[in-house]
């Protein structure tokens, strides 16, 4: 029987202990290999091209050159999968707008139940990246590459105004790796007349108010993470908040949401089934659900009890996803009614408003 190849790891962090411990939380698990440490931008420049990793964790505060600003050389050069380790900093989502695949928040401590935490989500990022694409920043050029196949032209919605009696009245959306700049895609140009939408995306508490505050200075709609009992109104994003799980809830004729702590659902708080099957029950056929990409299979049961019941429910394509786990997993069970590029989702969006 074959030996499964090891994912290769390349680490690049200005603290010794840090990359001492990190060496030590990674290597010590059969299914990787450490082929190599930086203690700069610089040093990683000069090491990467020959240690030939697979996935490369990077810090974003580092002397010299800045984190963000390596990864806008780097992976022109070498698109290799990039998980940051970060403090909360508003330049993670820089950095994964840049092409970094995933995160990890860095462990307040190296001892206790802080590390078995941190061991268990880096090793979990690092495989996720391991099966990742890469996607760098859209840069205009002068022609398509010969035999490439272009992507779907977006769809202009700038100007669109959505219909004040459609028969759908509800948004949800889940996502897990490269959720965040799949999610700024779909909801960045939609109009402030667009029915309530929430999203859970799988990320650490502290993160999820810094997405939503990144999100409403670039959004039509308003954004903010959510707070119990918060009303899903028209014109407003509800972004789950990071350790917790969110359900829709009704109050009367409106819809309001339930922010709580309880057991993780596919090891994940906030656990995209957990919304999901939220709708389904709540909202049913007046709700259009989407699920992005990302690693696993949480959503895809909670998608098909949303179909089962009405709602209109779409998946990304293989091809524009970072990973495609999620979405294949809801087409498999015939959760997904339509599977769409990324760039299509938003005026598929406004269509099925407007029908």
């Amino acid at each position: 029987m074959t030996e499964e190849k090891k994912i290769r790891v390349f680490i690049v962090d200005d603290s010794m202990v840090f990359r001492s411990f990190l060496t030590k939380c990674i290597g010590d698990d059969d299914r990787f290999e450490v082929v190599g440490t930086a203690v700069d931008a610089f040093d990683a420049a000069n090491k990467i091209p020959a240690a030939k990793p697979d996935v490369v964790t990077l810090d974003i505060e580092m002397p010299r050159m800045s984190g963000l600003e390596f990864l806008g050389r780097l992976l022109p050069a070498f698109p290799i999968p990039v998980v940051l380790v970060s403090t909360l900093d508003m330049r993670v989502f820089d950095a994964l707008a840049a092409g970094a695949v995933d995160f990890v928040h860095k462990p307040d401590s190296y001892e206790g139940d802080n590390v078995t935490s941190f061991a268990f989500k880096i090793k979990l990022k690092i495989v996720a990246a391991s099966r990742a694409k890469v996607h760098l920043p859209l840069r205009k050029v002068a022609a398509p590459s010969l035999g490439k196949k272009p992507e779907p032209a977006e769809e202009d919605i700038s100007g669109a105004v959505i219909r004040s009696n459609s028969k759908r009245d509800l948004i949800a959306i889940g996502a897990s790796t490269g959720g965040t700049e799949a999610i700024v895609a779909v909801v960045r140009n939609l109009p402030e007349s667009t029915p309530g939408i929430v999203i859970t995306q799988h990320m650490p508490a502290g993160f999820t108010e810094m997405f939503a505050e990144r999100l409403n200075r670039i959004c039509k709609m308003e954004v903010r993470e959510a707070k119990n009992g918060d009303l899903v109104r028209r014109g407003l994003i509800l972004i789950a908040p990071g350790g917790l799980h969110m359900r829709l809830s009704r109050h009367g004729s409106d819809y309001t949401v339930i922010c709580e702590e309880g057991e993780k659902v596919h090891n994940v708080a906030p656990s995209v089934d957990v919304l999901f099957d939220s709708v389904a029950e709540v909202a049913g056929e007046k709700a259009i659900g989407v699920i992005l990409t990302g690693m696993g299979s949480d959503g895809a049961s909670g998608l098909l009890k949303m179909r089962d019941r009405g709602a209109y429910t779409i998946g990304q394509d293989k091809e524009t996803c970072v990973v495609y786990g999620m979405p294949m997993e809801a087409a498999k069970c015939g959760a997904v009614q339509t599977v769409a590029p990324l760039n299509t989702i938003p005026a598929l969006i406004v269509k099925e408003l407007n029908s």
